[in-house]
């Protein structure tokens, strides 16, 4: 099927098989391997994007509902070469270890931040349940977003 769709602020037309998964699409297809297929059943966020601004997991979704949506990962949340806050504030908190989890974490918290400017620690919590990560348990994960959440206002 052929799609169009805006992927990381750039309008894409693209040929894609009508069961590729989204995540599998972006990762094969456009080379952007942020978004890893941890679990394949929207359980571990690994796979989070922001689809019309708001994060999904991209496993439980089909390339071909890109079409006429926008899609931002990872990769397209920087300006070039400046990190977006939230990059920053993750790096200067050491709230990543492995990386694995990292982009969906930021991703979900982006999603967040832009509908919620100012959350609670509880907020932040519920937001980010949906993300699994083995390496950090959580605490400066957290205390990023509430970080990067000051420094954006």
């Amino acid at each position: 099927m052929k799609i169009k769709f805006t992927l990381n602020q750039e309008i894409i037309e693209h040929e894609v098989s009508p069961n590729k998964t989204l995540v599998k699409m972006l990762r094969e297809d456009f080379d952007l391997t942020g978004a890893k297929e941890g679990c394949g059943g929207g359980e571990c966020g690994a796979c989070t994007i922001l689809f019309n601004g708001k994060p999904v997991t991209s496993c439980l979704l089909l390339g071909v509902q890109a079409d006429g949506q926008e899609i931002t990962t990872i990769e397209g949340l920087s300006q070039g070469n400046e990190l977006d806050e939230l990059q920053k504030t993750f790096i200067s908190t050491g709230a990543l270890q492995c990386g694995y989890c990292t982009p969906g974490m930021i991703l979900t918290a982006k999603g967040l931040l832009t509908e919620n400017p100012d959350p609670s620690r509880e907020e932040i919590k519920t937001a980010l349940s949906g993300n699994l990560c083995r390496c950090t348990g959580y605490k400066r994960i957290i205390e990023a977003v509430e970080q990067a959440a000051k420094n954006y206002r």
